[in-house]
């Protein structure tokens, strides 16, 4: 593994208002990811795994502490420049997909690209691309509705890989789908880590899906029991 740190998490706590009480989920926790590492975050439910996520993709602000990727501390920026980073760096694969059901498979995966300046054949070309990779170029005019939940999830996958981020991070990705689908996917996942280099985040509650991960990280109750990733 790398010792590159890209991601660096350093004393992040989180807690959330529910009325008038207030819920500590994620307590001082400490942990660094490398570049081109493959990390499943294990824990029961409410151990806080998905809020540690979404912290490290900046989809949402810590209460305290730093986290950095690749160098920049993103709990710094503002709303407009920590959405503008997201779209830049971070894919996202989804439990539940979260694909237009009225877009194409082609139209999903073109969708993060409408933000940038490529050109229609620029973004065409690419797209393409990212289709073959997933082995879904056969099927790149259906909509959700006509795929599988494994074809779905894989133009899901197209669409995290679209812009090239420097991270992907996968709440769930296999929990959705049966056995063999989800065989498929996690082994696409491996491919993506290990050809394409690219530093994988995962979130699974399933031993065996987080086999396919490089290290865990073991989260309970909002502390992080096993942060050494060998």
């Amino acid at each position: 593994m790398s010792t590159k740190p890209l991601v660096e998490i350093r004393h992040v706590a989180k807690s959330y208002r529910r009325g008038v009480q207030t819920v500590p989920v994620l307590a001082d926790i400490t942990l660094g990811i490398g570049e081109g590492d493959f990390i499943a975050l294990m824990g029961p439910s409410g151990s806080g795994k998905s809020t540690l996520l979404n912290l490290i993709a900046g989809i949402d602000r810590p209460d305290s502490g730093e986290l950095r990727v690749g160098g920049l501390d993103i709990t710094r920026l503002p709303e407009a420049a920590l959405a503008d980073w997201r779209a830049a760096n971070v894919g996202f694969i989804f439990q539940f997909y979260n694909l237009m059901p009225v877009l194409t498979a082609f139209e999903n995966i073109e969708l993060p690209l409408m933000l940038t300046r490529l050109t229609r054949k620029e973004r065409r070309e690419r797209v393409g691309l990212v289709l073959e990779m997933v082995n879904l170029a056969d099927r790149m005019h259906h909509f959700p509705s006509e795929l599988s939940g494994g074809q779905q999830q894989r133009v899901a996958i197209a669409r995290a890989l679209i812009t090239d981020p420097t991270l992907i991070v996968a709440d769930e990705p296999t929990g959705d789908l049966d056995r063999a689908s989800a065989e498929d996917i996690l082994s696409m996942m491996q491919r993506l880590n290990s050809e394409l280099g690219k530093t994988i985040i995962m979130v699974t509650h399933d031993a065996h899906a987080a086999g396919a991960a490089k290290a865990l990280v073991h989260l309970d109750k909002g502390e992080l029991i096993d942060g050494k990733i060998d």
